[in-house]
């Protein structure tokens, strides 16, 4: 199959545009007429993901963060980054990317956080006017739980060795739960106005953690790669297509790296 059916797939899933207007999603470097054969998923595209790409034959990595976020410069292939693109291009490896319009999407990467964090009847915390996309996800509990006891389980299901948590009280009880993944302190107000007890991001700002604290609010913060959750689910999406449309896909598999800049002692 070609690249293209791939592609095809993705957007009507998750439209580009739900995406945020200056993100550089879509097709990120090859030729999207290309024969693919062998798919990876991945969270972010780094010089550790493509070799593990290139040891496994992939010729189609489909990624949750754009590889380019800024232009290159020059292409001096000493710059690792700069070398990461030309291995690219010598090995034949298609790289597209869903990102914003992918959290935005019904279905997409914030449904699956609210599913695993074990929200209920779940709506998007910023909803467009179709009202079932959206940024970020707001839900439920089954029972209320502390707030101690919550981040701890936040913590153990994102698999790091701690979380940040902003709040008054750490015994206060809090059932409903907004979340938006990666960077969403700017949404924090939202979260707060829609009625959220808590809310789940990352990358939350040290100044805005004081307006967090004199709102009296509460915030968890897993640390960005919590998003590393789409790596699985987008196998799971694309192995559905290719049932649904006979493709010949040799293999689809998640990334086993774990790109997450940030070690915790």
């Amino acid at each position: 199959m070609k690249a293209t059916e791939l592609i095809a797939k993705i957007e009507a899933y998750a439209p580009r545009d739900l995406a945020w207007e200056r993100d550089p999603i879509g097709l990120q470097l090859g030729d999207p007429n290309q024969e693919i054969h062998t798919v990876m998923t991945a969270l972010d595209v780094r010089p550790e993901v493509v070799a593990e790409a290139i040891a496994n034959n992939v010729d189609f990595i489909f990624a949750h963060h754009p590889m380019i976020f800024r232009p290159a410069k020059n292409l001096d292939l000493s710059v690792p980054q700069n070398r990461m693109y030309a291995d690219l291009i010598k090995h034949d490896i298609v790289v597209y990317a869903a990102h914003t319009n992918l959290d935005a999407a019904s279905g997409g990467m914030n449904d699956w956080l609210a599913e695993a964090l074990q929200l209920t009847d779940v709506t998007p915390l910023i909803p467009n006017a179709d009202g079932k996309t959206g940024l970020g996800r707001i839900g439920s509990l089954a029972t209320p739980q502390t707030v101690t006891d919550y981040a701890t389980f936040v913590r153990d299901l994102f698999n790091v060795a701690h979380v940040r948590v902003i709040a008054n009280d750490m015994n206060r009880s809090i059932q409903r739960i907004a979340v938006l993944g990666g960077d969403g302190g700017s949404e924090y107000p939202d979260a707060l106005a829609a009625g959220a007890d808590a809310y789940v991001t990352a990358d939350f700002y040290y100044h805005t953690a004081h307006d967090v604290l004199a709102d009296d609010f509460v915030v968890i913060d897993p640390d960005h790669h919590m998003e590393a959750i789409a790596k699985d689910k987008l196998v799971e999406l694309v192995n559905a297509w290719q049932t649904e449309n006979n493709w010949d896909l040799d293999r689809v598999f998640a990334s086993t790296e774990n790109t997450d800049p940030y070690t915790y002692i």
